[in-house]
């Protein structure tokens, strides 16, 4: 209603010098024998705010006094004692109808505006007509010029700035239903914006509303009242907000179904109004629905560019894997732009500040869904015959270089599913599994998240499929490697449905391959026991890496790698260590067990504390070293 245009401040000083000139009328016109002041020659800038109100509102003559009256007894003490001169305890309707012009009845029924849009309250007092009446604070603050939102409404809601950059997608969205709407007359129909990306529905709706000439607020569902009375007193103060402001409101579900609260809230309100939902959902009013998702690979580079608003080049080695790995809302890349740009200022080289500032951006929300491993891995480490080696490094090629290949080179439009790496690891506990995630992770600079699937899998139905999808979400803006930890209990061979616990165990896991073809990272599961799995599960992973158990070769390689250079050793026999038929794992725990036996001692670590090791961590199995496994230690 009230811009903030260069003329705000004149128009504000005319509308104050209006108010006080009616005021005084007014006031002249409660005290017998008093002539009301000749007005002043004002050239307006606009409507005075009183004129505003009384127009969109559709206020009466007669109401649009009893507005000011009320007004008057808040902002002149003049009004008190006029009021008493004629008899009255303050402003009540009993006074306006003995003194104000074309008076009636009906100016305080309830669907008139004063008390359907709550610009007056209505005291304790013996009958209406002399029952106090006093101005809506709102209200008041509003005529004197200030256009602040309703304190009962400000704390549930949050305004929203039109965005500073958009994806061209997004873009050409807004600009075209923000033009549907303006052809539209009467009522507006509800904008539902659905899909992944949430900060983007935010910042189209708020795109919308601004060419529309509103602001942008928004609730979320969850802080919406539940009770009916008090939703029905929102609805009202909204509607008036919505007018006064002016704005639109956005009523944003995230992950959830609409409430039934957002479903009344929905009915109650006529004017602009859209909502926001991961998934589309149904209300009793016509609706529009638009799918917003993520901006692709390409256009994500370009966003990054704006974005970062300085000279980019530094950054050229890496936008495209940043771009490919990472899957960002625009405005978490404006954020995470100023966050490079101070980086960068106090010296971090610029490859590091961007990688930073998105390894950042999602770790919260998949922090309380999985464990981060920090991967301290390399290649050396790895202990593998060449053919698996040479998997993984293909593995790492093709998440290195999505963009190129599905972007630029238009593979991505012809082949239109299973574009995500999704990769089976199998072999027995120790080899190397886990491992090689975090070798992975150490050579694409990303971060490595287990996921025990135990946990996520419920018993009830539905609940698998929404703890995934959390995962998955969580994960697309940080471009995190996915370890699904253990699978076999999950994709054990169920091709033979014999209840509805089978036939469901089948759907949690087309789903859990469906988001593993669809997730723009790497996703890896785990098995100790590749026959456990059905050959129709396999045929959806792109790789699979067969872990062997490490020969004497290996293991002795294994063992020369265990200890640390500054750990204090005595004389290792590395072959006849490599006797001990163990993976790596258990060469990790058996060296650490004697390191501790060792440093207990206070003597260098020998074969003598390996043998030790050896036999307690056999123990745990049952099981004893065999005697040629140890032949010559000591």
């Amino acid at each position: 209603m009230m811009d903030d245009s260069p003329h705000t401040a004149r128009w504000a000083e005319a509308n104050q010098r209006l108010l006080v000139q009616e005021l005084n009328a007014l006031a002249a016109r409660l005290t017998p024998g008093e002539v009301p002041p000749a007005a002043d020659n004002l050239v307006e800038l606009a409507p005075s705010a009183l004129d505003l109100l009384a127009e969109v509102f559709g206020l009466s003559g007669f109401e649009r006094a009893i507005l000011l009256l009320c007004a008057g007894i808040e902002m002149d003490s003049r009004f008190a004692r006029c009021c008493a001169t004629a008899g009255s305890q303050g402003a009540t309707f009993a006074l306006a109808l003995a003194t104000l012009d074309a008076p009636h009845w009906s100016a305080l029924a309830p669907d008139r505006p004063l008390r359907r849009w709550r610009m007056i309250d209505i005291g304790a007092g013996q009958s209406l007509t002399t029952s106090p009446l006093r101005i809506d604070e709102r209200i008041l603050h509003f005529l004197a010029g200030l256009n602040v939102p309703d304190a009962r409404v400000a704390p549930l809601v949050t305004r929203h700035e039109p965005p500073v950059i958009m994806a061209d997608a997004h873009q050409a969205l807004a600009e075209r239903l923000a033009a549907v709407w303006l052809r539209q007359p009467g009522p507006k129909h509800v904008l539902h914006l659905s899909g992944e990306d949430g900060l983007g529905r935010e910042d189209i709706a708020a795109s919308i509303a601004s060419g529309l000439g509103l602001d942008l607020y928004a609730i979320a569902a969850e802080n919406l009242p539940a009770a009916p009375g008090d939703l029905d007193t929102f609805a009202t103060l909204w509607q008036r907000e919505a007018v006064l402001l002016p704005a639109a409101l956005l009523i944003d579900c995230g992950e959830n179904p609409a409430s039934p609260a957002v479903t009344a809230l929905s009915d109650k309100l006529s004017t602009p109004l859209f909502l926001g939902a991961r998934d589309p959902q149904r209300l009793h009013r016509v609706m529009q629905v638009h799918d917003v998702r993520k901006p692709g690979a390409t256009e994500q580079k370009r966003l990054w560019r704006q974005a970062l608003a300085i000279d980019t080049a530094p950054f050229d080695d890496v936008l495209d894997g940043i771009a490919s790995q990472y899957r960002l809302s625009t405005r978490a890349i404006l954020l995470a732009g100023q966050a490079v740009r101070d980086s960068v200022a106090s010296g971090t080289p610029a490859g590091d500040a961007l990688r930073q500032a998105c390894r950042g951006s999602g770790h919260r929300r998949l922090d309380e869904l999985a464990t981060r491993i920090e991967p301290g891995a390399v290649w050396d480490d790895l202990i593998l015959p060449d053919p698996q080696r040479n998997v993984l490094r293909q593995i790492a090629a093709q998440v290195r270089q999505r963009r190129r290949v599905y972007d630029e080179w238009g593979f991505g439009k012809r082949h239109e599913r299973g574009l995500g790496v999704a990769a089976l690891f199998s072999g027995e506990s120790g080899t190397g599994k886990t491992l090689a995630a975090e070798v992975l992770a150490s050579e694409l600079h990303l971060d490595l998240y287990r996921i025990d699937l135990s946990a996520v899998i419920s018993k009830y139905i539905g609940e698998s499929e929404k703890n995934l999808r959390r995962v998955f979400d969580a994960a697309e803006d940080t471009g995190a490697i996915l370890l699904f930890d253990e699978a076999d209990a999950l994709f054990g061979k169920r091709s033979d449905v014999k209840d509805s616990h089978d036939r469901y165990a089948n759907i949690e896991v087309s789903y859990l391959l469906q988001r593993m073809e669809a997730y723009r990272g790497l996703a890896i599961l785990t098995t100790n026991l590749k026959s456990a799995l059905d050959p129709a599960f396999q045929r959806r992973l792109r790789f699979i890496v067969q872990f062997p158990f490490p020969d004497a070769s290996q293991r002795e390689a294994i063992w020369r790698r265990a200890f640390p250079p500054d750990a204090p050793l005595d004389t290792l026999d590395f072959p006849r260590l490599a006797q001990l038929a163990v993976a790596g794992g258990g060469v990790r725990n058996i060296s650490l067990n004697a390191a501790f036996l060792a440093a207990e001692a206070g003597e260098k670590l020998s074969m003598r504390h390996l043998l030790a090791a050896a036999h307690a961590d056999r123990s745990k199995q049952d099981r004893q070293v065999a005697g040629h496994e140890t032949r010559g230690w000591l």
